[in-house]
Parts: structure tokens; C-alpha cells; sequence
């Protein structure tokens, strides 16, 4: 199902999504009704389209287009895309009327089987915003499955870590979960295990990862997933600090969409 600005949205308003690929999005889970940090969605929906097209949206207005398409039963993964259909590719400086795309698709079980990643040296365009802008990402993706891993682990020349493609990273060192203080997106399900869950925010360097005992990726659509390899170096996938994450994220009560 997928509907822009609550009504059926048509082949030639998808083409130019897909022809300027110039937007924002977030995605979210929907579990009978209910999504963990939606207010967290919402702000960031809001911030992104004040910065790709200089106009601001009604967080309320966003959430009736998508009660359209969430079920109130059961569970999906909603995908909340903003564009403006108007985006001329030779002129982007005209695209200033953004417009609400929502998307369903059936959510996954969770959890996940671990990951095994590949780092690579590498980081997104603008990194604070959650862009429909995935080359990169995707290229990266796919040249780690190449290589026999799940996905890429983003760092600087340094070594210096930074996110995944499409999700947050973190660290158990024994001590306390870590995340990585470098530029990259404030993913909604990390904001909110770093309320719930004793943290500090340190870098991490893929110099560092023989001191940790554990390595996770998070996102909505996800959870909390482990994971198993980083490079040539293995964490304990089934390690007890995962399950306090997941029983910690589970624990956070759903706003009602």
C-alpha cells in the first residue's frame, strides 16, 4: 500500500522520486497500533525538510497519513518518505513544496541472526539527515556480501567508526555499552536505548574492537541485532548485554500513532 499526502499516489509522482532521488525518510514499526519513539520519527521528518527544502511540516498531519496505512492489529514497518514531485534536476533550488509518500511492508520477526560486517572507509552525504540518497550505502553493501559478509561497517581514514549503512553500531566493553562519537545519523532507537540503558559516548576505533566483548546494530525495523564479526575480529553474539538492550528497548511504551 502506499499513498502521498493520504490519497493514491501515481506512476508519474514515483518517477521523479525515483529520476532526482532528492528526499528524506524515516521508518518505523508499528506494533499493534503503537510505535516505540514516534515523536523521535516526527522530529526528525520535520528537521530533515527544513534542511532539504526549507519548509516545515505539521507532525500531525504526517501521522494522519500514516493511521491510513498502519494497521491497528499485528505489526508492519511503515516507511514515511518526503519529496517534492516537482523536483526539477536541473533546478532543485525550486523544490520547495515537500510532499508526505507512506509505504507498508510486513515487519520482521525479531531478533534477527547475527550480522557479520565488513568496514569500509566511507560517509554518507550529510550524514545527519536520513536520506532517500542510498548509493553509497548500497554500493558498500553489496561489496561486502561480495566478500562473504552481511553488510558494511562505515569509518574514517582513521579507522575511526562511525555507522552502519542503514543503522546505528554500539559496543559492550565489559563495563558499559558505548557508542561511537563521530558524525553520523541520531537513529530513533539508539536516542531511545540512551535513555533506558547506562551508556557513555566515546570514539571507537576499529583499533579498539579486541577490548570489546560485544558489538550490536539498532534501528526501528530491527531492534537490537548482534553482531558476530567485525573484519576478522568475533563478539559474542549471544552475549547477556544483548538481551538486556532488547528486554530494555521492548520495555519502551509505544506512542499511539
Amino acid at each position: 500500500m502506499a499513498e502521498l499526502n493520504g490519497r493514491p499516489v501515481t506512476l508519474d509522482e514515483l518517477q521523479t522520486l525515483a529520476l532526482t532521488n532528492y528526499g528524506s525518510f524515516t521508518s518505523l514499526r508499528v506494533d499493534e497500533g503503537r510505535v516505540r519513539g514516534l515523536s523521535l520519527h516526527m522530529e526528525r521528518l520535520v528537521r530533515d525538510s527544513r534542511a532539504l527544502f526549507g519548509v516545515d511540516l505539521d507532525p500531525e498531519r504526517m501521522r494522519g497519513f500514516i493511521r491510513r496505512v498502519a494497521p491497528m492489529s499485528g505489526s508492519a514497518t511503515i516507511r514515511v518518505t518526503v519529496f517534492d514531485p516537482a523536483t526539477d534536476l536541473g533546478h532543485p533550488d525550486r523544490a520547495d513544496d515537500p510532499h508526505i509518500l507512506v509505504t507498508q511492508r510486513p515487519a520482521g520477526v525479531l531478533p534477527l541472526p547475527p550480522l557479520s560486517v565488513q568496514s569500509t572507509v566511507y560517509q554518507r552525504d550529510l550524514p545527519e539527515v536520513k536520506s532517500v540518497g542510498l548509493f553509497g550505502s548500497l554500493h558498500h553493501r553489496r561489496a561486502a556480501q561480495l566478500d562473504g559478509y552481511d553488510d558494511a561497517l562505515f569509518v574514517d581514514a582513521q579507522g575511526v567508526i562511525s555507522e552502519g549503512g542503514t543503522w546505528n553500531v554500539g559496543f559492550f566493553d565489559g563495563d558499559r555499552v558505548i557508542w561511537p562519537d563521530a558524525e553520523a545519523l541520531p537513529g530513533v532507537t539508539m536516542l531511545l536505548l540512551q535513555e533506558v540503558h547506562e551508556h557513555r559516548i566515546d570514539r571507537v576505533a576499529l583499533d579498539d574492537l579486541g577490548a570489546m566483548q560485544a558489538a550490536f546494530a539498532t534501528n526501528a525495523a530491527i531492534g537490537v541485532r548482534g553482531i558476530a564479526r567485525i573484519d576478522a575480529i568475533r563478539f559474542a553474539a549471544d552475549h547477556q548485554v544483548l538481551d538486556a538492550l532488547r528486554k530494555d528497548y521492548t520495555a519502551v511504551r509505544g506512542e499511539p500513532i
